[in-house]
């Protein structure tokens, strides 16, 4: 995992811990994330993009998860900052065939750790790695 994925683990994490739909500036996530404004930036872009995150424009403008933080995966967040997951090339979805694939004594086990990474990833949401908070609050109808 790259520190850009790390970096924006850590964003998103921030943001689980306040109400759903609190708007957090760009400027407010790289203060608590302790990152240049410019590299936190970058990161809440790729996430806006991928669908993680929307952005409000103006005066009080920023960022917001686009749904629960229990709804939203690790490995969304890790794909969405660094592409198909995959624990060597060869194993990344949606990637070209590796030229020493029809000889390699490697790729059986190499695919069997990769899904087994990729499912844990899937199965820890922004709640999980945020911590208790409100993302955690039950809310009971009575």
């Amino acid at each position: 995992m790259t520190r850009q994925a790390d970096y924006g683990i850590l964003m998103l994490a921030q943001m689980a811990r306040e109400p759903r739909g609190h708007v957090h500036s760009a400027r407010d996530l790289a203060v608590a994330a302790e990152l240049p404004l410019p590299t936190a930036s970058k990161i809440l872009k790729a996430l806006a993009r991928a669908r993680l995150l929307e952005s409000q424009r103006g005066a009080n403008g920023g960022y917001r998860l686009s749904r629960a933080a229990a709804a939203i995966s690790v490995a969304e967040v890790i794909s969405a900052l660094e592409g198909p997951i995959g624990v060597t090339e060869c194993t990344a979805e949606g990637l070209e065939p590796c030229v020493h694939e029809r000889n390699c004594l490697t790729r059986s086990p190499m695919h069997r750790i990769n899904s087994a990474v990729r499912a844990t990833l899937q199965k820890v949401s922004l709640a999980d790695v945020a911590g208790p908070g409100p993302h955690n609050r039950v809310s009971i109808a009575v």
